[in-house]
């Protein structure tokens, strides 16, 4: 009966399978011809690797070595075998050192999930002089507002917000905590009375929200230091915070947006604060990714970099 292939090497049916320990074993004592100095080698003691290989030899069926009290020499299999198999092994040792030496050098790709707020809050402007400092790091980003798996889609970190975070993932805070504000342009100022308490907006066309749970983004407060809930109404609800925040500068209604998001609007005067006494600072994006142990070099880079380009002092 022929021989059939198994995840190991070929061999008979019914024989056990013959395990890379054993080869490894063997190429050693082949390179050495002496089985104390491959023992050494291998952090093994020298019974132990006579031991294992015999048992190759058992598995084969011939001899590999021919050995004396006082020397070790190839059998012609040993040879055979040797000649066949050194290649091979000595590739797999490259390609593992490859692997664990560079693991925590800073290269490769590095893919990132994040919010459209989070990416444009906190990544956009800081990505040129990221990949300028890191050259060998490539970054895929994909910006979806929807709460991903990120281990599932081959992600190796995410950003969001911290109570969005699966609590079996690690979560590193990135940059300040995020102060929602009221936001209106001077068009529609100028049309209607600005708003002087939150429940003034109940008089107000208020552009809303939608998250990802299919509820909608709650108008929250500080008044006389409690939380207060303002349940606003409008005639425009979008997914995405960019376009509220877009609705907005061209009038259609006020906007409740985090201040960073729309810090450009806001400072160029093309919308207005509003309601700035009350608003509600408690917000921290987080990055997150799934183990501790271990993070690659890349992801590393990122955090750190991104953490200090992000720094601020507590608002």
């Amino acid at each position: 009966m022929g021989s059939t292939t198994t995840g190991f090497a070929d061999v008979t049916p019914g024989a056990a399978p013959i395990h890379l320990p054993g080869l490894f074993a063997f190429e050693c004592v082949a390179r050495h011809l002496n089985f104390g100095r491959a023992a050494a080698e291998l952090a093994v003691t020298p019974t132990a690797i006579s031991k294992t290989v015999k048992q190759l030899e058992s598995q084969l069926g011939v001899r590999l070595f021919n050995r004396t009290t006082r020397s070790v020499a190839l059998s012609e299999p040993g040879a055979q075998l040797l000649s066949a198999l050194g290649p091979a092994l000595e590739q797999i040792r490259q390609s593992v050192k490859s692997v664990s030496g560079s693991y925590g050098r800073p290269y490769g790709v590095l893919r990132i999930n994040t919010s459209f707020v989070a990416y444009a809050a906190l990544i956009e402007n800081h990505l040129p002089a990221f990949l300028e400092r890191y050259p060998e790091i490539s970054v895929d980003v994909s910006v979806d507002n929807r709460l991903t798996d990120i281990v599932a889609a081959g992600f190796d970190a995410g950003i969001r917000l911290g109570h969005a975070v699966h609590r079996d993932m690690v979560t590193v805070p990135l940059g300040p905590v995020q102060r929602l504000v009221v936001v209106g342009s001077r068009r529609y100022l100028a049309a209607n009375p600005t708003p002087q308490r939150p429940e003034d907006l109940l008089n107000h066309n208020c552009i809303r929200q939608r998250l990802n749970a299919g509820r909608l983004f709650q108008w929250e407060f500080r008044v006389q230091k409690k939380t207060e809930t303002i349940e606003v109404s409008g005639r425009l609800i979008f997914d995405e915070m960019r376009s509220v925040l877009d609705a907005a500068r061209r009038g259609s209604g006020l906007a409740y947006v985090f201040q960073d998001f729309a810090a450009d609007a806001l400072r160029s005067g093309e919308l207005v604060p509003l309601l700035e006494k009350f608003s509600i600072a408690d917000e921290t994006f987080h990055l997150y990714y799934p183990a501790r142990a271990m993070m690659p070099g890349k992801l590393r880079a990122f955090l750190e970099f991104m953490r200090a380009a992000n720094w601020s002092e507590p608002r």
